[in-house]
């Protein structure tokens, strides 16, 4: 069967029974992540839902119980703009599970003013990059004990806008740009995906990114202007000829198809939007496909390093410098 940018994320799931299997989901009480989480839980899974708030989560435990009949739903709080209060879950999830068979690190923001997380890190790349890395690199004991787990790491055409600025990451000595932050934290999932694939594929973990596209429905944006959009036009103007957004179930399609379909088992490091492998375009101006540069084994590796590095000298307490 082949699947499109149509394809709702019910239609990867419908056929499947997942019973046994347990599944994390950051950013899992709204959006996308809830959206997987409940199709998740519907054919059987043990979901646990990751987010910020214990209110939010609380009430969509409730939601997602009440629609799926399943109480194999746990909300875990968390605040990815701590690297101890990650450290502290990953701590109380290794004494609890026995296995963790994939996975969806939704959880992010977008286009943000310019903040830093409680350890000093530029706020986009701490918590869409930095925080899950740390998050799943402790809890790879967990993915060893399942088969063939997988990871899936949330992206966008927006890595189109930046790369990762090695010696700067932070912008501690460049002007902050709330698209070049937001695109250089897209470019780090991408490109965990291809570090932690390289790492862990001959122990049968594999890990993709994924490009759920322009979707309807999340509420990543509400803190933006029309007039914060029109930097990110000027850049893609390709999106200027959008017709439509998908729908949440749209848009978490590929999202399970690259946790579950047995047409990806066995493949890693691969970014996909549409319920495809993207192609490579590496036309900057352009929303759809994969800019070469973030499949990159030697890029993901450097990056892999500094993210290490970075998260030790967090953990060490050592304060970086706080841009004025």
């Amino acid at each position: 069967m082949s699947f499109d940018t149509h394809t709702r994320a019910w239609d990867l799931v419908r056929d499947l029974d997942l019973s046994g299997k347990i599944y994390l989901v950051t950013g899992g009480t709204s959006g996308l992540g809830k959206e997987s989480a409940r199709c998740l839980a519907a054919r059987g899974a043990r979901v646990l839902v990751l987010g910020s708030s214990a209110e939010r989560g609380n009430a969509a435990l409730a939601e997602l119980r009440a629609a799926t009949g399943s109480q194999s739903l746990h909300f875990e709080a968390v605040r990815l703009e701590s690297l101890r209060d990650v450290d502290r879950l990953a701590s109380r999830l290794l004494e609890q599970l026995p296995h963790l068979d994939g996975v969806i690190a939704s959880a992010g923001i977008m286009a943000t003013d310019f903040a830093r997380t409680d350890d000093g890190l530029e706020c986009q790349f701490g918590i869409n990059h930095i925080a899950h890395h740390r998050l799943i690199t402790r809890l790879l004991p967990l993915l060893r004990q399942a088969a063939a787990a997988r990871v899936v790491l949330l992206t966008s055409g927006a890595h189109r806008l930046a790369g990762i600025d090695f010696a700067d990451p932070n912008f501690e000595h460049r002007a902050y740009d709330r698209w070049t932050a937001y695109g250089q934290s897209k470019s780090a999932n991408v490109l965990f995906a291809v570090g932690l694939d390289q790492h862990l594929a001959e122990e049968g973990i594999r890990a993709l990114a994924v490009a759920p596209g322009v979707v309807a429905g999340t509420n990543l944006h509400n803190h933006l202007t029309d007039a914060d959009f029109v930097p990110l036009l000027e850049r893609q103007p390709g999106l200027r000829q959008l017709t439509r957004r998908k729908s949440t179930e749209e848009g978490a399609a590929s999202i399970l198809w690259a946790l579950l379909h047995p047409q990806l088992e066995g493949c890693g490091g691969y970014y996909l939007e549409d319920c495809q492998v993207a192609l490579s375009n590496a036309d900057p101006l352009d929303h759809l496909g994969v800019m070469p540069r973030v499949r990159d084994v030697a890029q993901a590796l450097q990056l892999w390093t500094l993210s290490e590095r970075l998260i030790q000298q967090a953990l060490a307490g050592e304060q970086r410098e706080v841009r004025p």
